[in-house]
C-alpha cells in the first residue's frame, strides 16, 4: 500500500473510532434524533472517504502493475467487481 494513502486511511479510521464512540454516547444520553442522524451521516461519509482512498491505492498500485504485466483481463474483472459493489 502507498505509504501516504495508508497514513491518511489510518488517520481517518481513528477519527471514525471517535465518532462512533460519540454516537454511542449520544444514543445513551438520548440526544436529539436529528443530531444523532447528522453524526451517523458524518460517519458514513468518513467511511466512504476510506473506500475512495483504498480504491485510489488499488488503481495506483495493483491495476497499473496488472496492465504493465499484460494482465488486463484481471484488472478489468477487478474494476467490474468494484463497480458492482458500488451499485
Amino acid at each position: 500500500m502507498d505509504k501516504e494513502i495508508k497514513k491518511k486511511i489510518l488517520k481517518r479510521l481513528n477519527i471514525i473510532k471517535g465518532q462512533v464512540e460519540g454516537l454511542g454516547k449520544m444514543i445513551e444520553n438520548e440526544k436529539y434524533c436529528l443530531d444523532i442522524l447528522i453524526q451517523a451521516s458524518a460517519i458514513k461519509n468518513a467511511i466512504s472517504s476510506i473506500e475512495r482512498e483504498v480504491l485510489r491505492n488499488h488503481l495506483k498500485t495493483h491495476v497499473i502493475e496488472q496492465i504493465k504485466n499484460k494482465k488486463e483481463k484481471k484488472a478489468i474483472e477487478e474494476l467490474m467487481k468494484i463497480y458492482k459493489l458500488k451499485k
